[in-house]
């Protein structure tokens, strides 16, 4: 289930669903048919109408910030036994790296966000997460322990959960370890109303502290691949919220937290 839902949600993200209908396109342009290459019409015109909208700076802002202005940046001030959790992202693993290097942009900025919010606190406990992907040796949670060591963490209050494969898991895994204990929950600001709405419907009592921002505007004719990429990543975590309506955890309406 777990790889179904991976294979389903990237055909509906813009790049590969844009890819596979000009390839849907070229083959059925290849036919005599009249019907099929008026088929291929309308999939090479759906496909451009695809990367252009999602490339465009007014539709990606849309759809990016929806997400992330429902919680702010936390800079509240944590109580004696405090625990923050780094939700996984990736890394590479190549010799010769240092482990901060080897994390992916993503993986480093809510790192460096979990590390700002121990500062917060007394005597806290970082909590990183993330399994091997299947591709690489070490678990991701790991790799992420050892960059946080390398940026200053304390290695005795570091605990690692190096099995869950998504948000879901991570949950289930922070509430084996802590119960209901309330806890800072870092991930990147167009993740954290998806990350919220799990942790909250598992009974847990998550703060959200977001980071990673990446909705901003810019000249409505100037077309990029990093709208594009603002506008997958957030139509990952609309599917996303699909796929919790689908399991039977429905995400609710969250407002906007001022802490």
């Amino acid at each position: 289930m777990f790889w179904l839902k991976k294979v389903l949600s990237q055909l509906v993200m813009p790049i590969p669903l844009t890819v596979l209908l000009l390839l849907i396109a070229g083959l059925l342009w290849r036919s005599q048919r009249q019907s099929l290459l008026s088929l291929g019409k309308v999939a090479l015109i759906f496909a451009t109408s695809v990367l252009l909208l999602c490339s465009q700076s007014q539709v990606s802002y849309w759809l990016t910030h929806s997400l992330e202005s429902r919680y702010a940046p936390n800079n509240q001030v944590m109580t004696e036994r405090c625990v923050v959790m780094v939700l996984g992202s990736g890394n590479i693993e190549q010799a010769g790296l240092t482990a901060v290097q080897q994390l992916s942009a993503t993986a480093l900025a809510r790192l460096s966000e979990g590390l700002r919010q121990l500062t917060l606190g007394q005597h806290c406990t970082l909590v990183v997460s993330g399994y091997s992907g299947g591709q690489q040796p070490t678990p991701h949670a790991s790799i992420m322990a050892k960059a946080a060591i390398e940026l200053g963490g304390e290695p005795a209050r570091i605990v690692k959960f190096e099995q869950p494969k998504d948000t879901i898991e991570e949950a289930y895994a922070l509430q084996q370890l802590i119960g209901q204990q309330p806890f800072k929950l870092v991930t990147s600001a167009t993740h954290m109303p998806r990350a919220m709405a799990i942790f909250t419907q598992l009974g847990l009592q998550p703060q959200a502290a977001p980071t990673d921002f990446i909705a901003h505007q810019s000249f409505w004719w100037r077309l990029d691949a990093e709208q594009l990429l603002a506008s997958q990543r957030s139509i990952h975590e609309y599917v996303g919220m699909l796929w919790l309506q689908i399991k039977g955890l429905s995400p609710q309406h969250i407002p906007l937290e001022t802490m």
